[in-house]
């Protein structure tokens, strides 16, 4: 089956209705002692307004225009190197984990040709091929562990035996897709606002993907300037240019990326997530500051008391709501103070999921940065427990690299010969976060139906604070850990429930997949 490709497909789906003169009119507002209205902006306003407040810094009237993109034909790499390497965005996007890749839908850079681009092409079609045997290797594993899971008997109905049939084969894909290339296609619903675009526009040759983001920014300008000329035409700034960019042109006091992959991994000491830094004194602080929220003094309320006002799910019920209401509520926002900081090694697909916590950043590596010429990837339990998909397994990380360093061998640019990387490429990296984000992030991946890697990455990162902060971690784990016994349903997850009573034992638990 052939590579199919082609250029980026960017449509607007939604937009403001007057970008340009909305800001205006909300930059008017502020002087005003009612509501400005767009129609209301004058052309001496639009000349005198718009550039005043962009060239000012005034940025939070361009924050009300939102765009709303549909994109395809995106790859996967350029999501995670520059569309989701930062806070302000909300995309909805195609996932590996739930969609079968049945087509080979990938990026193929502009300007290979002969044998670069055989070579490319070639090994992206192989490592389709070995998505496909590994699904297939795999689905007899998922299947057993999930009918003793299910409690699947010989005699349950045919309806119940398909569900897990269907399930299983979802489990196999998950772990299967850690073989596909970083250039495979997405599509995604992308929404920025106005100030935001204006940044992706300036910054489009940053990360590891430029050529591509050059192509779907300059594609996503172009349609708000279709829509409003003035959007882009009265304000802002150009792209920065190659010389511009600060990261590219420090020297690189890393020669070496395999030697500072190996320098890292020693840092982790075996771990997927390892605290490297935390706050002194932080339960006595956050104590304090509930006291000081609520009005009480250490003699009517001690520390004890305070802390489990804000984290007992039982006392604190804003914790049991799904909405995650924490941060809008006077009590909760004491758990801003305590933060943390974790140095993990996790795979790109795993990260792809991990950055979407976006309260909790990162400084992630530049792969162009910190390339390895030895395979260097991540494997999942399930593939290393079964001889014959770890046999596949290996040999398409061998292909992979391979094909990566002969395209280097022929003056390939690393930035396009990278996107040959499997997504069980490893990427090491320090993520900080606050307690309030933290708990979030917890909450949503110690369920066992969470990315596997980043589920284990959150069991070390709770081990880890309970260790050094035991009273900030205690109510701490899955949604069906703070609703038991307090609320029903215990489980959040409806037909998803995992099968297992985790809030029986948990932290002290195994999971099966």
């Amino acid at each position: 089956m052939p590579v199919q490709t082609g250029s980026p497909v960017v449509t607007l789906r939604n937009a403001s209705a007057y970008p340009y003169d909305g800001a205006i009119s909300a930059a008017r507002t502020c002087y005003a002692p009612r509501v400005v209205g767009p129609g209301e902006v004058t052309a001496s306003q639009r000349e005198s307004i718009g550039p005043l407040t962009f060239e000012a810094g005034h940025h939070t009237v361009w924050q009300h225009a939102h765009f709303e993109f549909g994109l395809e034909n995106v790859s996967r790499q350029l999501v995670w190197s520059f569309l989701h390497s930062h806070p302000f965005y909300n995309s909805e996007q195609s996932s590996q984990r739930f969609v079968r890749l049945d087509e080979i839908k990938a990026h193929v850079p502009r300007g290979l040709a002969g044998e670069a681009r055989a070579i490319y092409e070639g090994a992206i079609e192989s490592a389709w091929e070995d998505y496909r045997r590994l699904t297939a290797l795999l689905k007899d594993d998922t299947l057993r562990i999930l009918s003793d899971v299910r409690h699947l008997t010989p005699s349950a109905s045919e309806k119940r035996q398909k569900k897990v049939r269907r399930e299983a084969e979802k489990k196999a894909i998950e772990i299967a897709r850690y073989v596909i290339p970083v250039a495979a296609f997405t599509s995604m619903v992308h929404t920025v606002s106005g100030i935001v675009l204006h940044r992706l526009h300036r910054m489009l040759l940053t990360g590891d993907a430029p050529r591509e983001s050059r192509a779907v920014v300059e594609a996503m300008v172009g349609h708000v300037r279709g829509l409003d000329p003035d959007f882009f035409e009265r304000i802002g700034e150009g792209p920065l240019e190659e010389d511009g960019i600060v990261e590219t042109r420090l020297p690189r006091v890393v020669a070496d990326g395999d030697a500072e992959a190996a320098r890292l991994d020693a840092l982790l000491d075996g771990r997927t997530s390892r605290l490297v830094a935390w706050m002194e004194g932080a339960e006595e602080t956050t104590a304090e500051a509930v006291r000081a929220v609520l009005g009480q003094g250490p003699e009517t309320l001690g520390d004890d008391e305070a802390l489990e006002r804000l984290l007992n799910p039982g006392i604190n019920r804003y914790r049991l709501e799904t909405l995650q209401l924490s941060v809008h509520t006077p009590l909760g926002r004491a758990m801003h103070h305590p933060a943390y900081t974790f140095l993990k090694k996790i795979s790109h697909t795993a990260d792809s999921q991990d950055q979407r916590h976006r309260m909790v950043p990162a400084s992630r590596p530049l792969m162009t940065l910190t390339d390895t010429r030895r395979p260097d990837y991540i494997t999942p339990p399930l593939v290393a427990a079964n001889p014959a998909a770890r046999g596949v397994y290996e040999e398409a990380m061998e292909r992979a690299w391979a094909a990566k360093n002969r395209l280097l061998e022929m003056d390939v640019p690393l930035e396009l010969a990278l996107y040959l990387l499997p997504n069980a490429k490893a990427l090491r990296f320090h993520e900080s976060g606050s307690l309030l984000y933290l708990a979030h992030k917890w909450v949503m991946r110690t369920c066992f139906n969470a990315q596997e890697e980043i589920y284990r990455a959150s069991m070390d990162e709770l081990e880890q604070v309970r260790a050094v902060h035991p009273r900030l971690a205690r109510h701490m784990g899955p949604p069906c850990v703070l609703r038991y016994q307090r609320t029903t349903p215990t489980c959040t997850e409806g037909d998803h429930f995992c099968g297992i009573p985790v809030w029986l034992k948990f932290p002290e638990v195994e999971r099966p997949l």
